[in-house]
């Protein structure tokens, strides 16, 4: 499994600067669940975390949340939930925990976090261990890479100023490029079963929701290439005196049939 460093490194940020949410000694108030107070019990889910036994430290949280619903050990035992999960690969309930979460609290200090985490679960939920050896991610299903593509666009555009927004727009690249990409190839199998028209639309919108992406020279490409099957001769000049202004080394990083 891949490891995010970058998640836990916020995440224990969090743990030194987060707990002032709310104001107040929750350790004092409503002292339930065998007599511990919601600190007791979410260090004793920490211990079980470092332990190495998460589905023990995940009861424990989640006895903070019953307990203390409205403490602010609740809050990050809620966060600790849908990290642990993730980290057990547990993809579908992380993201339920963490849309549990934004629903509830869309503007606390710790929810970019929320919001962040919610993109790096979806962006994993699409890997694959083989996609550095064999496979191209781009030619799977992308339904998870276009959630993960939206939660960072959310997080940017809720919270523009947060260190989290400045890795998501970096991680936005990377997942744009897989998205163009997967265009490209339906736009390349249209064109080998001869539905050209349909190739030309995702060329197209390649080019109009991807700009910028490694794709765009290849669709411009292909693009021409399917005006020509058409007899659209004028515009497949015009699409190819664009992609020689803009990209005027280009060499074809594709292939179609005969």
């Amino acid at each position: 499994m891949i490891k995010n460093k970058l998640v836990i490194f916020f995440a224990s940020l969090f743990l030194l600067t987060g707990c002032s949410i709310f104001n107040g000694d929750d350790d004092n108030k409503n002292i339930i669940a065998d007599g511990q107070t919601p600190k007791e019990i979410y260090l004793k889910a920490k211990d079980k975390l470092s332990s190495g036994n998460n589905e023990q430290a995940i009861d424990q949280f989640k006895v903070v949340l019953e307990s203390y619903p409205g403490s602010k050990y609740a809050i990050q035992s809620s966060l600790d939930i849908a990290h642990t999960l993730y980290t057990l690969r547990k993809y579908n309930q992380a993201l339920d925990q963490l849309d549990t979460f934004i629903e509830k609290y869309p503007a606390l200090p710790s929810s970019p976090y929320a919001y962040y985490l919610r993109g790096i679960v979806a962006e994993e939920k699409s890997s694959s261990f083989l996609d550095k050896i064999v496979t191209d991610s781009a030619q799977r299903d992308v339904e998870s890479v276009r959630d993960a593509y939206i939660y960072f666009n959310v997080l940017i555009e809720k919270f523009p100023n947060s260190d989290y927004s400045s890795d998501a727009l970096i991680r936005l690249v990377s997942l744009k490029n897989i998205l163009s990409r997967h265009e490209l190839y339906i736009a390349i199998y249209y064109t080998n079963k001869a539905s050209y028209i349909g190739a030309i639309n995702r060329t197209k919108y390649i080019i109009e929701n991807f700009p910028n992406s490694s794709s765009v020279p290849d669709a411009l490409h292909l693009m021409a290439h399917n005006y020509d099957k058409i007899n659209a001769n004028e515009l497949a000049i015009d699409t190819r005196k664009v992609l020689s202004s803009s990209y005027p080394n280009y060499s074809p990083g594709y292939s179609v049939k005969d």
